[in-house]
C-alpha cells in the first residue's frame, strides 16, 4: 500500500484529485496539510483522513507518509518538490509543473539525481479519449500527419484587479490562463505527436485589467508537421478543439469539454464519445500508483512536464521579456505588458 500526504489540499483536491488517492488500487490517503489552522482539519474529517498538520515539513517527514502529492499554486513547486527530495519520498505534483522551464528543470534534475520518481498531473494522458487519439493516430488511419491546430477560447471574466486569483498572479503562477489551461493542451500535443519544436509564439494583454497575457498564439511543428495554436481569454465567443489533419483523414476533439471525438475518413464520419472519469484525475493517479508498487509507468513525468514548461517559456518570452530569474517581480518591466 502507497500511503499519500497532500500538501495544499485546497478546491484542486476535493473532488479532482484527493479521493483519487484514497479510490486507487494500492494506495490510501494518510494525511493532508494546509497553513490555516483549521482547514486541513477540517478537510481530514470531511474526507475520512486519520492526520493532519499545518506545517509541510512534519507531514513530509512523517515516517508513515510513503509519497507526497504537492498541490499548491505553482510558485511553491520548487521548493516543496525538493524538500519531499531530500526526504527521500516520491513525488506527484500539480501542473503546470512550475513558473518556468528553470524552476522545471531544476525539480526534475534533483528527483533523477536523487533516484526518485517525480510524476506530474497532465491527467489528460491516462484518459481513455487520448489514449484512442492516440492509437487512431498510430494505427494510420490518418495516414501522415500534415498539419496539427490548437484553438481555446472563452469569454473575458469580470476579474477584480485588487484581488485576483493565484491563476492571474506571475509570481503565484508564471503567467496568466495560458500556463494553468493551455498548459493542458499543449502537453496532450507532446503525448500525442511527441516534443514540439521550432516553436515561437507571441502574446498580448488584450483587454484584461491585470499584468500577466491574455492572448496568445504560437506556431510550431509536431510530428514533421506544422502546428499552429491560439488561445483568448478575452473572446466574444467559446472554442475548445484540437484538430489533427492527415493525409487518409482528420481528427477533431476538445481538450476540456467531453464533446466526442469526430473521426473523419473516406469511409465516413464516426463519432466517439467520452465522458471524463470521476476524480478526473483517478486514471493517472493510478497509473503513478502503479509505478511506485513496480507494475506500471506513469506517462506524466517530471522530464515531459519540463518539455512542456520550456515550450510556454518560449511562446511568452517576449511578452515577458525573460522567463529566467525571478521575472514575476517587476510587471512594469515587461515589454508586452507596456505594449
Amino acid at each position: 500500500m502507497i500511503r499519500w500526504g497532500i500538501l495544499g489540499c485546497g478546491d484542486v483536491t476535493e473532488r479532482k484529485s484527493g479521493p483519487a488517492f484514497q479510490q486507487a488500487d494500492g494506495s490510501s490517503l494518510v494525511a493532508v496539510m494546509r497553513r490555516t489552522p483549521g482547514l486541513a482539519e477540517a478537510y481530514a474529517r470531511r474526507h475520512g483522513v486519520p492526520r493532519w498538520y499545518a506545517d509541510a515539513d512534519a507531514l513530509i517527514g512523517d515516517p508513515e507518509v510513503d509519497a507526497v502529492y504537492i498541490a499548491t499554486p505553482p510558485g511553491s513547486h520548487l521548493d516543496l518538490a525538493l524538500r519531499v527530495c531530500a526526504a527521500g519520498k516520491p513525488c506527484y505534483v500539480e501542473k503546470p509543473i512550475a513558473r518556468n522551464a528553470e524552476e522545471a528543470n531544476a525539480m526534475a534534475a534533483a528527483f533523477e539525481a536523487a533516484h526518485l520518481p517525480l510524476f506530474v498531473a497532465y491527467y489528460r494522458r491516462a484518459h481513455p479519449r487520448f489514449r484512442f487519439v492516440k492509437d487512431v493516430i498510430e494505427s494510420g488511419r490518418l495516414g501522415t500527419i500534415t498539419s496539427v491546430e490548437a484553438a481555446y477560447a472563452r469569454p473575458m471574466r469580470p476579474d477584480d484587479p485588487a484581488n485576483l486569483p493565484w491563476r492571474l498572479r506571475a509570481e503565484d503562477s508564471g503567467g496568466g490562463l495560458f500556463m494553468d489551461l493551455a498548459s493542458h493542451t499543449l502537453d496532450v500535443l507532446d503525448f500525442l505527436l511527441g516534443p514540439l519544436a521550432e516553436v515561437s509564439g507571441v502574446a498580448a494583454r488584450g483587454a484584461a485589467v491585470y499584468d500577466v497575457e491574455q492572448t496568445v498564439a504560437m506556431a510550431f511543428r509536431a510530428a514533421g508537421a506544422p502546428g499552429v495554436g491560439r488561445w483568448n481569454f478575452g473572446a466574444f465567443a467559446s472554442e475548445d478543439r484540437i484538430v489533427l489533419t492527415g493525409t487518409h483523414g482528420r481528427l477533431t476533439t476538445p481538450t476540456f469539454s467531453d464533446d466526442p471525438v469526430v473521426l473523419e475518413t473516406a469511409f465516413g464520419v464516426e463519432e466517439h464519445p467520452f465522458v471524463r472519469p470521476d476524480p478526473v484525475q483517478g486514471p493517472l493517479v493510478q497509473t503513478a500508483v502503479d509505478a511506485l508498487h513496480g507494475r506500471g509507468v506513469c506517462p506524466s513525468t517530471g522530464a515531459s512536464a519540463a518539455r512542456t514548461a520550456r515550450v510556454m517559456d518560449i511562446v511568452l518570452g517576449g511578452y515577458y521579456g525573460t522567463r529566467r530569474g525571478t521575472f514575476w517581480a517587476d510587471p512594469s518591466a515587461w515589454p508586452g505588458r507596456r505594449a
